[in-house]
């Protein structure tokens, strides 16, 4: 079997893997624009299918660029958006019009009539007849030209959870729970998320001339793998674009991270022998055979596909030894550096020592939860340790716990016969406020502040317990987050500037920062992209060559193996006195308002992952840890 013929075997649908979402997305907006401009040549309709949700996001913004700035325009192009919550009203912050509006249309020339949007605000007795139109609107223009899909974690496209059927049109349809659990952060909680929604059928976007389904970040890699890998099925409505003449992919590398000729080249016959993919094969050899790396045997690499990697001329045996001391040596318990040492063998230079060193924590408390033994150990080795939050964090504190803060400041006032007017003024307007709005506290600046304060006031205490002095805590509040919603303003020079100026102050020579894009908020990101702009800003600077920057992860994934360049050991002992700082943020503890989907308290997430890690090492043959924090080194 061919290389060629083996892929095409894989990957039942074709993909395209680009270097990021902005990538990704600008190729398909020149898609978009080269059709809209070849059809308006010819005084000709253009029908697309849109989608809404954060995938299609920077495609809105780059034909809207195209728009303003070449000229492109959407006076012939007729649009049907795939999907809406039933009931939704069209005003509703989470209202697919409205999103549709704020983020395309009101951008464009598109006529107002040639927009068409699921109607969330029908009674029951009109959906059926609605539906039948909607589908009856897309045939009589010849069927949509283009169609846009994101992709659900319920491998749902539209709204077509797992069930759906190749035949279904338009309908009115029940959203899956995974779909549900997903959408509770815009809602504000599970039980505010509508329970149905209006939907385009499968067999409308089948019609489709072209479809382009589009994904995004790490959370979609398996189910991208199982629509494009897997076989057709109704459980994974995605599948079926498996059956289409003209259906692409478009996905980023994390995206596309489990796909065979990425994740297992080997077995594809498209692998370049180079130490990172050879440390990965070894890996995953070991992980199959169940053996560590140093019992691997001649037979196990020609077992499981990897004779090719024995035909580089090496022996089995000296490339475990070679692969087993490369995992070695990324084991240390001196994450600054062990001062006086050889550390030719060591992921940190022995000097200088003590370092100072810049934590970044994109929310107040990813520092403990991400790398509380690292940064723990960092302070008590005696380096001068620095945390710098990059946003405040206030929305995602409970109303009740504002509530419950105004009361204390109310009654010391009263224990300590402060002056009690403004302080009893105060408390009145902003309780009130909160019984006349329930739920919607973030709507008031004053609240925001006082949620605000409240994580400040948890992040001085768990970076107290972990060792740094208080003039060495940096609340940076970038601008780019204070809206008071999920939805944050892009990020700007101003939000660079701040964190400019704090590397400027401090002059580090460690950095670490979130590397962890799996947030399901996007913020980590924003984060730390913010940081990476600034080093564009700094690296020239003489002590800027001699800072390296080191990425963690924890909060809601981790590195794979062959990623980590330090992995640090973290003792039984070490390991409570990190639960005891992460225990400091009392109002994200039992249950925060943003969970994500996984429903462990966050310090149990990050136990159990660092615990992962190290069993992991140990599985591949390296000392048994208790539990293990890793890390990624970032070259700038």
């Amino acid at each position: 079997m061919t290389e060629s013929t083996l892929r095409s075997h894989l990957e039942k649908v074709p993909v395209k893997v680009f270097s990021d979402r902005d990538e990704g997305s600008a190729f398909v907006a020149r898609e978009i624009a080269s059709l809209i401009k070849e059809k308006n040549k010819l005084n000709k309709t253009t029908v697309l299918g849109l989608a809404t949700g954060s995938s299609p996001l920077l495609l809105y913004k780059e034909l809207i660029r195209i728009h303003k700035e070449e000229g492109l325009s959407f006076k012939n192009v007729i649009s049907f958006n795939l999907d809406e919550y039933y009931p939704m009203d069209h005003e509703d912050v989470n209202s697919y019009h409205r999103f549709m509006q704020e983020n395309f249309f009101s951008h464009v020339d598109i006529l107002p009539e040639n927009v068409h949007i699921p109607d969330g605000i029908l009674s029951r007795e009109q959906i059926e007849g609605y539906c039948r139109d909607y589908d009856n609107k897309i045939k009589s223009l010849g069927g949509l030209d283009i169609q846009i899909l994101g992709i659900g974690r319920s491998g749902h496209i539209g709204f077509n959870e797992p069930g759906s059927q190749a035949g279904d049109e338009t309908r009115l349809v029940h959203l899956d729970e995974v779909t549900i659990e997903d959408a509770a952060r815009d809602f504000g909680g599970k039980e505010n998320v509508p329970r149905s929604a209006i939907t385009m059928g499968v067999k409308s976007i089948m019609q489709a001339e072209r479809v382009y389904l589009m994904a995004w970040g790490q959370g979609k890699a398996e189910v991208v793998k199982a629509a494009v890998e897997g076989p057709v099925t109704a459980e994974l409505p995605a599948s079926f674009l498996q059956n289409h003449p003209d259906a692409l992919f478009v996905v980023d590398p994390a995206a596309g991270a489990q796909l065979s000729r990425i994740e297992t080249p080997w077995l594809t016959g498209d692998c370049e022998w180079n130490d990172t993919m050879r440390k990965k094969a070894l890996i995953w050899l070991s992980k199959q055979t169940g053996k560590p790396i140093l019992k691997l045997t001649e037979a196990d690499y020609k077992e499981w596909g990897l004779k090719s990697l024995l035909q580089t001329g090496e022996k089995a045996y000296d490339l475990n030894i070679e692969i087993h001391n490369m995992l070695q040596q990324t084991i240390t318990g001196w994450p600054g550096g062990k001062p006086g040492s050889d550390d030719k063998t060591r992921p940190e230079r022995s000097e200088p020592f003590p370092k100072r060193v810049i934590v970044f924590s994109p929310h107040p408390d990813d520092d403990v939860i991400s790398m509380g033994g690292t940064f723990i150990r960092l302070a008590e080795q005696g380096h001068d340790v620095h945390v710098a939050y990059q946003t405040s964090g206030n929305i995602a504190v409970f109303d009740d716990d504002a509530y419950r803060y105004l009361d204390f400041m109310r009654g010391l006032s009263r224990q300590m016969s402060l002056c009690e007017t403004d302080i009893e003024k105060f408390y009145n307007e902003i309780t009130g406020y909160l019984k006349e709005n329930p739920g919607n506290g973030n709507s008031h600046p004053s609240v925001l502040a006082i949620k605000g304060q409240i994580r400040k006031g948890e992040a001085i205490a768990a970076s107290r317990f972990s060792g740094v002095k208080e003039e060495n805590i940096h609340f940076l509040d970038l601008p780019f987050y204070e809206t008071g919603s999920v939805e944050k303003s892009p990020v700007s020079q101003a939000d660079i500037d701040i964190i400019v100026d704090l590397l400027r102050k401090v002059k580090p020579h460690q950095i670490y920062a979130a590397g962890d894009l799996q947030d399901p908020h996007g913020t980590h990101a924003v984060c730390l992209h913010a940081i990476f702009d600034a080093l564009k800003v700094i690296r020239e600077e003489e002590w800027a060559k001699d800072c390296w920057v080191w990425l963690y992860r924890g909060a809601w994934q981790e590195w794979d193996i062959e990623d980590v360049e330090m992995a640090v050991p973290i003792s039984p002992d070490e390991l409570k006195k990190k639960r005891m700082a992460i225990f400091k943020h009392q109002s994200q503890k039992d249950e925060p308002v943003f969970p994500g989907t996984d429903s462990r308290e966050f310090w149990e997430r990050a136990e159990d992952r660092n615990r992962e890690t190290a069993q992991l090492y140990d599985s591949l043959g390296l000392t048994e840890y208790e539990a293990i924090e890793a890390f990624r080194r970032y070259k700038f």
